[in-house]
C-alpha cells in the first residue's frame, strides 16, 4: 500500500510565502508533494533518511494531507476515514503498562548511547530515565528522534528505530 499526500491550502501558501518557518529539507519535501507520488516514490527521489518524520511533521502542522491510498496493484482509492498520522502513537491501555514503559525507556536510552553518545545527550537521558508515564516519555520523542537523525549512523537507521519505538511508547 502506498500513501499519496497533497498540499493543503496552508501548504500551497507556504510555497509562495515561506512564512511557516520550515527548514530547507522540509520545504524541499513539501515542494515535491504533488498529490500523485506515493511516499515510496518520494523516498527514491529525495534520498532523505528522515522522510517519515518530515512527512509526519508536515501532516501534523497541516501543510499536507492524505488524498489517496494506492494498493499493491497500483489502484488508487480515496480513504473513507482519516488515516492515523504517520507519527501517531499507539493507543495506551486503560491501566498503565510498566513493562512497555521500561522497554521504551531502555530503547531510547540504548539508542541514544549507541548512535549519539552519552556526552551530548546527558540532559535528555536524565529526562527519559525520570519519566514516570508513557505520556511523559512521549514528550521527549521529538527530541530523541532529532538527536538520532543528527548522528551519521542514526540517520541511516532512523526510520527503523522510530518504528520500533512507536511499538512500545
Amino acid at each position: 500500500m502506498g500513501v499519496i499526500f497533497a498540499k493543503t491550502p496552508k501548504g500551497q501558501d507556504e510555497i509562495t510565502t515561506k512564512a511557516g518557518g520550515l527548514t530547507p529539507r522540509q520545504r524541499r519535501v513539501l515542494i515535491m508533494i504533488d498529490g500523485k507520488r506515493t511516499v515510496d516514490e518520494l523516498r527514491s527521489m529525495l534520498q532523505a533518511d528522515d522522510l517519515q518524520h518530515t512527512l509526519g511533521m508536515l501532516e501534523e502542522d497541516a501543510f499536507i494531507d492524505v488524498v489517496r491510498v494506492q494498493d499493491a496493484n497500483g489502484k488508487s482509492t480515496t480513504p473513507q476515514a482519516p488515516l492515523a498520522s504517520i507519527t501517531a502513537f499507539r493507543e495506551l491501555p486503560e491501566t498503565p503498562d510498566a513493562i512497555h514503559l521500561q522497554q521504551a525507556r531502555n530503547f531510547m536510552t540504548n539508542t541514544l548511547n549507541a548512535f549519539v553518545g552519552a556526552l551530548g545527550t546527558s540532559a535528555l537521558l536524565s529526562k527519559i530515565e525520570n519519566a514516570d508515564s508513557h505520556a511523559t516519555l512521549r514528550q521527549y520523542y521529538d527530541e530523541w528522534y532529532h538527536a538520532i537523525v543528527m548522528s551519521r549512523e542514526g540517520k541511516r537507521e532512523a526510520e527503523s528505530l522510530r518504528t520500533k519505538l512507536l511499538a512500545v511508547i
